[in-house]
């Protein structure tokens, strides 16, 4: 069943059309990678699942997104409870300044939840699918500023994690990260469409081979292909993917 449907989505910051005509299916516990040079729209279609960029003004959309059969531009939509269900990491961590407990049980109490036993369970549940429990477990009460810039990212996606979402949005979630830090990024998000679907945006085109089961490719606002990450990157359909892929340019 495909978790989110866009169809013939056009996007408008101003009078700028940022994206164009754009249709593309992601299935559920699936990864699918988004890249593209820089202000082709990719961040802005990410940012479209969960309605970011109605905090924008002057945007206009055209077209539909639907996620679980649910068309979430339509009138009476509560976006409170869509963001909920679609969670999102951003490009560089951005833990609260709080404990490393009290990054995860914020969310859940934000959401009506006040079972000290239930808080304390799901925060375990959600640090250990973050593969970060073992690092943490004797810190909890420190301060997330402490951890090291892989460990937030890290403790980021638990908290996204922690209120159950069925989608995750990943800004470019290892951009920041040395490279062993960004490995267990990656590990991670290979682990986590067991639960969830996962839409990542990258400018790392060896990550997105690596992790993601589809790959689309933008350019100027416009999805050129989008397919099996394999096919994309060993047989792409149009040449404009080839020369992004091989580096001739973007």
């Amino acid at each position: 069943m495909n978790k989110i449907e866009v169809e013939n989505v056009n996007f408008y910051y101003g009078d700028f059309h940022a994206l164009k005509e754009i249709s593309i299916s992601i299935e559920s516990n699936s990864v699918v990678a988004f890249i593209g040079p820089s202000g082709c729209g990719k961040t802005t279609l990410l940012r479209l699942f969960n309605r970011m960029n109605d905090l924008i003004p002057n945007t206009r959309l055209t077209g539909k997104i639907i996620i679980d059969q649910q068309d979430i531009y339509q009138k009476g939509i509560q976006v409170d409870r869509l963001r909920k269900n679609v969670g999102m990491v951003f490009q560089r961590p951005n833990p609260f300044p709080k404990s490393i407990f009290e990054n995860i049980a914020y969310g859940l109490r934000v959401n009506g939840i006040s079972n000290k036993k239930f808080i304390q369970e799901r925060v375990e549940e959600t640090l250990r699918g973050a593969a970060l429990w073992d690092e943490v477990k004797d810190k909890l009460k420190k301060s997330a500023f402490e951890l090291s810039g892989g460990q937030q990212q890290r403790l980021c996606i638990a908290r996204a994690m922690a209120i159950a979402p069925s989608i995750l949005l990943m800004d470019e979630p290892a951009s920041a990260l040395d490279p062993i830090s960004t490995a267990k990024i990656e590990e991670l998000i290979t682990e986590l469409k067991k639960d969830f679907t996962v839409v990542i945006v990258t400018h790392n085109m060896q990550q997105a081979a690596r992790i993601s089961d589809k790959t689309a490719y933008f350019y100027l606002g416009e999805m050129v292909e989008y397919d099996y990450t394999k096919t994309i990157f060993t047989n792409p359909r149009k040449e404009s993917t080839q020369n992004y892929i091989t580096g001739r340019f973007g």
